[in-house]
């Protein structure tokens, strides 16, 4: 087993599902997206990107593609959280940053299939 490809995987999936877990719920109401699990999706989503630098082959570019997407779509929801007024979220601004999460949430599931297509192409 290639420990740098489960590593490569865990991160791609983990980017997926942290991003999902913060989308996942009323887009209006921000109980139920929570400032942590989005700094973790984000976090994970910048990793992963990183590890996807040095890839040289066509599908390692659209990985990249995939992940640059993703964390420009994020960094733009975490302007609008902090660009927000004081206080509690307003139902505007909670909406945007979900729609922007959403986005990265598809260029996620986006790179997921091409992780998941690359592995079944394989041959030992």
């Amino acid at each position: 087993m290639n420990l740098e490809k489960v590593i490569f995987g865990f991160f791609i999936v983990l980017a997926a599902t942290l991003n999902f877990g913060f989308v996942y719920g009323d887009p209006a109401d921000p109980d139920h997206h929570h400032l942590w699990e989005f700094f973790a999706a984000f976090v994970v989503n910048v990793i992963a990107t990183a590890l996807k630098f040095g890839d040289r082959t066509q599908i390692g570019a659209i990985h990249l593609a995939t992940s640059l997407v993703a964390v420009l779509q994020l960094a733009a929801a975490a302007l609008v959280w902090f660009f927000a007024p004081p206080g509690p979220l307003d139902v505007g601004t909670t909406v945007s940053i979900v729609s922007l999460s959403a986005g990265a949430a598809l260029a996620n599931l986006v790179s997921v299939v091409i992780l998941i297509a690359e592995t079944i192409t394989l041959r030992r």
